[in-house]
């Protein structure tokens, strides 16, 4: 499955004109990064892909329809997954801040 290009014109709109933004493809999907640093993605297996602080993982599990990401059968902690259909109105851009202030507090590669 291709990304979704809808939602990632969706989320290059909310992140339009932050410095230091980079698109990039990957995970099958259409990365937004900052200083090197992965924030959200479009992902090519559906839905958004975001990188949030690993503390926070279990709380926004438990608090959100988010749901864990694997590579190779093993959840990856930080690493959470938003199905398309959780994504109407203020949600996508709630998730895609918590993406951008955690890859922003992480150093410059």
């Amino acid at each position: 499955m291709a990304y979704d290009q809808e939602l990632a014109g969706r989320i290059r709109d909310l992140v339009a004109g932050e410095p230091g933004l980079e698109e990039k493809k990957m995970f099958g999907g259409l990365a937004f990064l900052f200083g090197g640093n992965m924030a959200v993605a479009a992902s090519g297996q559906g839905g958004l892909l975001v990188r949030v602080d690993p503390a926070q993982s279990e709380k926004l599990l438990a608090e959100t329809s988010a749901y864990p990401m694997e590579m190779r059968g093993r959840q990856m902690a930080g690493w959470l997954r938003v199905d398309a259909e959780q994504l109407a109105g203020d949600e996508l851009s709630a998730w895609v801040a918590r993406g951008v202030a955690y890859a922003r507090s992480l150093p410059a590669k």
